[in-house]
């Protein structure tokens, strides 16, 4: 108790550094008022909010501030309780050669061109990884048997020309037993959702063809407590989506987690609890061996990575992905990547992490009860690995990504835990003041960063969907606010 204690005393220092003394000391304690006259006793909000015109939070525009627009649950439909039965994909993603070759389609050179008449191929080759042993020769008449390997496109690999760069310079320990499956993985890929609506639709753009399911979690509360209006679900029924609407379990969380307010950790924990557990008792035709990744709304994964999970046998699990790390746009590239645990089969989310999303994050899974009964009953050795590299990128992490409107929103909407709690500040909460953030890429604290150049010519500067819309989604892509060159 006491070593808890002391944690709990260590991360109030760790805020406290955060913070101007004495007067902002009543964000954490209002009896320490006494210290100052003039001092507010609680965070005091604008008398008005900001103006909020038609790029308030785009795709759906918000003509008022969205706190004061609630959606009553009695509007509901039964949306949030229909179940979605997960079909086989017949996809024909592999091509056996004449020759006796099998080659990944997208990922290999033109197929009428691969050799077709190598003496001595074993047709009876099941799909591989490895090469065949080769048999010695017995005489001179005996001919050499020769393994057919796929001709391969850049940035893939592997005898069939079907394991990802992210792969190929991962640290995946097996990747001498990567072998082709005979039908693929379903891929379920479940998120929360708050006003990340321009992130969500370049997610469904990016993974629409390789994942089966999307479990998309909704509140009409904020992770502060406070009421919102159920926008995605408005977005569902109104035909933006309806290119993914079949894909797509809307899940509905209707209630604030007790002690959610006072401590955010459990209202932020609690999101991705609830998510994982009704989202996963909805699916049918589930198999032990299909795949759940778990994001946050601003983390996405790339497509190669999850199609390569989706259609290989042979890797461990759980499994990571290092994603490109981005702040208020993708002009902002930070340095290194963000390595984010959040993937494994749907046997080990259910024997070692309980179906709870938020315990697959925690990286712990060698402390869960389960783990070593899961490790003796698949015969698996669990260890963790990470699609992609610091060079390799496997997706993409757009952290604050909105226009200063939206920013203002997740401001006002974050969980009373990660502090310092910006949106507790007036002047943090100023629209110019954030417009300078975007600008400059400074931070709440006054501190600045230093970042590399970012170019949206470069490999993996942003989801295709983004630069194929370059002037929608421009103020994702280039610096809004960025000053001429003098004489440019």
């Amino acid at each position: 108790m006491a070593g808890l204690s002391l944690i709990s005393f260590l991360h109030f220092l760790k805020a406290l550094s955060y913070v101007r003394l004495p007067r902002d000391l009543t964000v954490f304690s209002p009896n320490l008022g006494f210290l100052w006259l003039t001092a507010p006793v609680t965070p005091q909000a604008e008398p008005d909010p900001p103006p909020v015109g038609p790029e308030f939070l785009r795709t759906p525009l918000y003509p008022n501030p969205p706190l004061l627009q609630p959606l009553h649950p009695a509007a509901f439909s039964d949306l949030h309780k229909a179940h979605l039965y997960l079909p086989e994909d017949t996809t024909e993603y592999f091509v056996r050669t004449k020759a006796g070759g099998l080659c990944f389609k997208p990922g290999t050179q033109t197929l009428d061109r691969l050799p077709t008449g190598v003496h001595g191929e074993d047709r009876n080759e099941r799909p591989s990884g490895r090469q065949p042993a080769r048999r010695q020769l017995s005489g001179s008449r005996t001919k050499r048997k020769t393994h057919v390997e796929c001709p391969c496109l850049p940035g893939w690999h592997g005898p069939s020309c079907g394991v990802p760069t992210v792969v190929q310079y991962s640290n995946l320990p097996t990747k001498d037993r990567l072998t082709p499956r005979a039908h693929p993985r379903r891929v379920i890929n479940a998120i929360n959702v708050n006003h990340e609506f321009d992130l969500l639709a370049a997610r469904f753009h990016e993974l629409a063809d390789v994942v089966d399911a999307f479990l998309v979690c909704e509140s009409n509360f904020t992770a502060y407590g406070e009421p919102r209006p159920l926008r995605f679900r408005e977005m569902l029924l109104n035909g933006s989506f309806d290119y993914i609407r079949r894909k797509v379990v809307y899940i509905f969380l209707d209630h604030f987690p007790d002690g959610g307010r006072q401590d955010g950790w459990i209202a932020d924990d609690y999101l991705r609890t609830f998510l994982t557990h009704n989202g996963m008792s909805r699916l049918l035709n589930l198999r032990d061996d299909d795949i759940f990744i778990i994001d946050d709304a601003d983390e996405i994964p790339a497509r190669d990575g999850v199609l390569f999970l989706k259609l290989y046998d042979g890797w461990t699990e759980p499994f990571a992905f290092h994603m490109r790390k981005s702040l208020y746009g993708f002009f902002w590239k930070q340095p290194g990547t963000l390595e984010v645990v959040s993937g494994c089969t749907v046997a080990m989310l259910r024997e070692v992490y309980a179906t709870d999303g938020i315990k697959l994050r925690r990286r712990e899974y060698y402390t869960m009860p389960g783990f070593r009964q899961y490790e003796n009953r698949t015969g698996h050795i669990l260890v963790q690995w990470s699609l992609g590299s610091a060079l390799h990128f496997a997706g993409w992490h757009c952290s604050w990504c909105f226009t200063p409107e939206g920013i203002y929103f997740k401001l006002i909407s974050a969980q009373n835990g990660d502090f310092p709690r910006w949106g507790d500040y007036a002047d943090k909460r100023d629209l110019g003041y954030i417009r300078e953030l975007i600008r400059t890429g400074g931070w709440f604290d006054g501190t600045a960063q230093e970042y590399p150049p970012a170019d949206p010519k470069e490999h993996m500067f942003a989801p295709k969907y983004f630069l194929t819309n370059f002037e929608r989604f421009r103020y994702l892509l280039e610096n809004p606010y960025e000053k001429a060159e003098p004489g440019g």
